[in-house]
């Protein structure tokens, strides 16, 4: 009761703000309070939302522009979250398997498969062995219950001395898919540089075909800027065509494994960052509000956000600041509408 008490006195408040403001806003606000009050009405201690409370923000959030300022039962982090969440069961419920995939194999073969793997022996011959036993079992199966070998320290060291010495002529494409508010998926592509983990270039389509793919290279490597070698993986988008073109471009095109992400590690990791970074926190409309929101997250990705892997700089180097004067203060300047900082040193006024 004391919660509805200090919930009805904000409410009172907001009324007489409103006042001073369009009849539009005043109802649509008016309606938004409302349904909070009932929200809370539902359950004493804790209130319970259900799912047309969770549809009743999540349109309002598309129809209305200052939706935050009347919302106050749950963050508006939440909300984005509830339409991942619907996009999400959507699309469950559209590629739902009728038939469940390949049944695990027994544990005894299992740790047959281990045993015999200790023994030096590869997968073929124990898919050999295991056949003339009366396992019914393929070679694919064998090798994915294979142990994994140790990894050589000194071979792994000439790893990375051999990728730090060729990071300047390597790049790499890939594409990743983004929900809409209309349900539907959108396709994002970009091209980043493995030197200063620069992206070159970024678009996004509903309909990503090989002819756009090939469209997107020719802007993202004009006259003489393409680079040596170019990683993606096995996508269906990247068709043979778009492999004829890379090569005629002069680059030599370095395909993954299939299933194998992380072969292309320096995408993927950029494609991690930004769904953390951005779009776990925003609702995407349709393909201009997508390109804005990454334009604004690409040039603070690239000017202002520090990187492990390049000594805590930034893609496009970030100058080192010392403080102007003694009494200088240091300011927040926003960043991707808010989600993101950068500060800097100011003088006092």
């Amino acid at each position: 009761m004391a919660r509805l008490l200090v919930f009805g006195i904000s409410f009172t408040i907001r009324v007489l703000r409103a006042a001073f403001r369009s009849r539009a806003n005043l109802v649509i606000e008016n309606v938004a309070l409302h349904q909070q009050v009932a929200t809370l009405i539902k359950q004493k201690r804790r209130p319970a939302l259900d799912d047309g409370d969770r549809a009743f923000w999540v349109a309002l959030r598309a129809v209305w522009p200052r939706w935050t300022n009347t919302l106050v039962i749950v963050k508006t982090d939440t909300v984005a979250k509830w339409h991942r969440e619907q996009f999400r069961r959507h699309w469950a419920m559209i590629s739902r398997q009728r038939h469940p995939g390949r049944p695990r194999i027994d544990a005894t073969i299992r740790d047959l498969i281990r045993e015999m793997a200790t023994n030096g022996w590869g997968a073929p011959r124990i898919y050999g062995e295991l056949k003339k036993l009366g396992f019914k079992v393929s070679e694919a199966t064998v090798s994915r219950y294979m142990p994994l070998k140790p990894a050589d320290p000194d071979q792994l060291k000439r790893w990375v001395a051999f990728l730090r010495n060729h990071k300047d002529v390597i790049a790499a494409m890939d594409l990743f898919t983004v929900p809409t508010a209309s349900l539907r998926v959108l396709y994002g592509f970009f091209v980043i540089d493995h030197s200063r983990r620069r992206i070159l270039h970024f678009n996004a389509t509903f309909n990503p075909t090989a002819a756009w793919v090939i469209q997107q290279l020719r802007e993202a490597f004009p006259f003489d800027t393409a680079p040596k070698y170019l990683i993606f993986d096995r996508d269906a988008i990247f068709s043979a065509k778009v492999v004829g073109f890379v090569k005629a471009m002069g680059i030599k095109p370095c395909r993954t494994a299939y299933r194998s992400p992380w072969q292309n590690g320096v995408a993927e990791r950029w494609i991690g960052s930004c769904r953390r970074e951005l779009l776990d926190h925003v609702i995407v409309f349709d393909r201009h509000h997508f390109i804005r929101l990454m334009r604004s997250y690409v040039d603070y990705y690239q000017e202002d956000r520090c990187h492990l892997g390049l000594a805590k700089d930034a893609p496009s180097g970030r100058v080192v600041t010392s403080r102007p004067s003694s009494d200088a203060k240091i300011v927040a300047l926003l960043r991707v509408g808010g989600l993101h900082h950068r500060y800097a040193w100011r003088d006092a006024a």
